[in-house]
């Protein structure tokens, strides 16, 4: 689990931030890019489009960690099988020396 959550951690601390002046939507700040036409305008608009930015981007990331999850899963499934695998090697590995030992 501890894996997952390192794994996690690299993985959000990743995700880029944006950072404005003022409140979301509420016009053009002093960074440069305004963001477009609506955001720039600021008002009830501005702040309607801030938040479905904001939305988006938090079902994005919400999407990544899943998938990411997801992937972890398949990993340590697929890791706990070549472990069975090695395990029943070794296994074959120590009855074939033991059997030539018999035999000496």
């Amino acid at each position: 689990m501890s894996l997952l959550r390192n794994l996690l951690a690299v993985r959000v601390s990743r995700i880029p931030i944006r950072l404005m002046s003022g409140e979301p939507g509420s016009g053009a700040g002093k960074g440069g890019g305004g963001g477009g036409s609506i955001r720039e305008a600021g008002g009830a608009f501005g702040k309607m489009e801030a938040a479905r930015e904001d939305e988006y981007f938090f079902k994005k990331q919400q999407e990544q960690l899943h998938k990411l999850k997801n992937e972890l899963h398949d990993e340590i499934h697929f890791h706990e099988e070549q472990i069975q695998r090695h395990q029943e090697a070794i296994k074959r590995h120590e009855k074939r020396v033991s059997d030539m030992d018999k035999n000496k």
